[in-house]
């Protein structure tokens, strides 16, 4: 009996424990998608510059040239996803949140993306069969990931949830599946699944998900975002973010710079207000 007295108790201690090391003034956002997500936009200077160091990103993968091994935290100096990827919507979302919430707040990205890839790859009942069919350069991208994009981003949430509270997941993904009619059901799988696998509660871990290029800056998969806009029917706690007017890159496919800035801002502005905040500033030197 009193051994079993001592196992609770000792239950009790580390409960109580990690629930002391988890700030809840420490935001974590999820972020996935295909090659958007992973920032196809050069990284210039200025966008390593002046980086508030409350705005925080979580390697998902070893980057041996940066300095950063996977799991551990870093002030969000761009690439935020991969070891040699772009700049990218998160980089702008981070900036815009943290220079509109109070000063005791930070906030955490955990970035997993695959250029190229469709929503199949992150459901984990078929990336399998999906990866079987994969193109080798798609393959080596998720070896990166040992073999499980899902998995992967699943490990490094459990990380962060360690530190502090995920409040929102954000997608950008899309244009591999253009015309499929299926996909808001495809994303209700994967976000099911992350809600399921980390013990969130939907109510309180809203989705935001951006458009593909615009029709406006004649995007090639602009159609596609007749079916992104009835995500939210599917999932009631999904969000759209408009693409309208972000600018894009020569091939029409991804954004520019200032495209992702901008859209990072919309992601930004629409969390701030699902949190009961206001945007009311530009971060520094986000232009």
């Amino acid at each position: 009996m009193n051994a079993i007295i001592r196992f609770f108790a000792l239950a009790i201690i580390l409960i109580a424990q990690n629930a002391h090391s988890q700030d809840p003034n420490f935001h974590i956002y999820l972020s996935f998608g295909q090659s958007n997500m992973e920032g196809a936009a050069p990284i210039e200077s200025q966008d390593k510059m002046n980086i508030d160091p409350r705005f925080q990103v979580l390697e998902a993968v070893n980057c041996p040239d940066l300095n950063r091994e996977m799991g551990n935290w870093y002030t969000a100096i761009p690439p935020l996803c991969r070891c040699k990827t772009g700049l990218t919507l998160t980089d702008n979302f981070g900036r815009t949140m943290v220079a509109n919430l109070p000063k005791n707040i930070k906030v955490g990205i955990v970035n997993v993306a695959v250029g190229g890839c469709k929503i199949e790859l992150f459901d984990k009942d078929k990336e399998e069969s999906y990866i079987a069919t994969a193109p080798d350069w798609m393959v080596g991208i998720i070896k990166e990931y040992n073999g499980s994009p899902y998995t992967r981003l699943v490990e490094m949430a459990k990380i962060a949830q360690k530190s502090g509270i995920i409040k929102g997941i954000l997608l950008h993904q899309g244009e591999s599946n253009t015309g499929d009619t299926l996909w808001p059901k495809k994303v209700k799988i994967v976000y099911d699944n992350l809600i399921k696998d980390l013990n969130l509660d939907p109510k309180k871990v809203p989705l935001l998900s951006g458009e593909t290029v615009n029709e406006d800056q004649n995007g090639k998969c602009a159609s596609m975002n007749n079916i992104i806009a009835t995500l939210p029917i599917t999932i009631p706690t999904s969000y759209i973010i408009s693409s309208k007017g972000c600018t894009v890159a020569a091939d029409l496919l991804h954004f520019n710079s200032d495209g992702y800035k901008e859209l990072g801002k919309r992601y930004a502005v629409k969390m701030l207000w699902l949190q009961g905040y206001t945007f009311e500033k530009e971060p520094f030197n986000a232009n």
